[in-house]
């Protein structure tokens, strides 16, 4: 029995089990399409609304590593290119991690354990680094309206080297072995003038470019290789003096150094990847680069490197 405003009702037993029963029902079906409507935006994925994309998987991370030549000391190649990691970020909508190893060799075993997601090779280290990588090349930085660059040889002043027949019998000093401007390409010019390593002159590997010029200037070896467009930087920098130095030659342009991607990105995220770097015109992120932009490439744009190093009888087995 209860009572409603004052009245006393009587309500037999079968019909408060009929309501609470329809009761029970209806609580349950609104429960079931809350947590059905509050799971929906969770579970669906909207092409148009780039928050929503972010699902965290092999083919589609939430960060990118990012790597960078070890050009230069780790912490200043980072440094240099804080721009690039934010703008890839914005375009991207991904974390990034900028990622410099410690040499060459150490960055393609990085690349070929699936660690790198993108990487700026050297043309030489990425002809390695496809060897035993799912990776391909999709951008190269742009100068001039060219996707090349050129090499110099660089001869110690005080000494005199000026020439070819003057690196005869002396020291020439390269920067890594997996380096196409500091070692691949310089090699192949003293080549063409019959001068070989370890026949008419000492080589020795000092790891990046900067060292290469640094070696030169301070006569610790009498001749070098390195990109022309790093050692024009040291010259405009004043960290090499322009009179400890000769420039000997320029090489012939080669390839410029391509950016690459993991093979197995989604197509989707592949497309945006290599549409950021196409777009990029932001100067101060291109600084570090001396680019004024970067051009679409791909692997057989690197052909005339694998061929340079059947020339020079050079084992990719042993340089890797």
């Amino acid at each position: 029995m209860f009572i409603i405003n004052g009245k006393h009702i009587q309500i037999k037993r079968s019909m408060l089990t009929f309501i609470f029963k329809k009761s029970l029902t209806t609580v349950v079906s609104l429960s079931l399409l809350t947590v059905i409507g509050c799971g929906t935006p969770n579970t669906e994925i909207s092409n148009n609304n780039p928050e929503n994309t972010k699902v965290d998987t092999k083919a589609n991370p939430e960060k990118l590593v990012v790597a960078l030549l070890p050009d230069e000391s780790a912490s200043t190649v980072i440094q240099n290119n804080k721009g690039l990691e934010v703008y890839l970020e914005k375009q991207l909508n991904k974390d990034i991690e900028l990622f410099v190893s410690t040499d060459y060799s150490s960055m393609i075993e990085a690349a070929s354990n699936g660690r790198l997601d993108l990487a700026y090779f050297g043309p030489l280290s990425y002809v390695l680094a496809r060897t035993k990588s799912n990776i391909e090349a999709f951008a190269a930085l742009e100068k001039d309206g060219e996707a090349t660059y050129k090499s110099v040889l660089i001869g110690n002043a005080e000494a005199g080297i000026d020439s070819y027949d003057k690196i005869e019998g002396k020291t020439m000093a390269y920067g890594d072995q997996a380096s196409t401007s500091s070692h691949l390409i310089p090699k192949s010019m003293l080549m063409e003038k019959e001068l070989k390593a370890e026949e008419n002159y000492k080589e020795v590997f000092v790891g990046s470019h900067d060292a290469v010029a640094v070696a030169v200037a301070n006569g610790k070896a009498q001749a070098g290789g390195l990109s022309k467009p790093i050692y024009t930087a040291l010259i405009e920098k004043g960290t090499i003096d322009k009179n400890k130095v000769i420039l000997i030659e320029e090489s012939k342009p080669f390839p410029q150094y391509p950016w690459t991607m993991r093979s197995d990105l989604e197509p989707q995220l592949k497309q945006q990847i290599k549409q950021a770097f196409l777009e990029l015109k932001d100067e101060a992120v291109l600084e570090p680069f001396k680019a004024e932009g970067f051009q679409s490439v791909e692997d057989k744009d690197y052909n005339v490197v694998r061929d340079l190093g059947k020339i020079l009888n050079l084992d990719f087995s042993k340089l890797n």
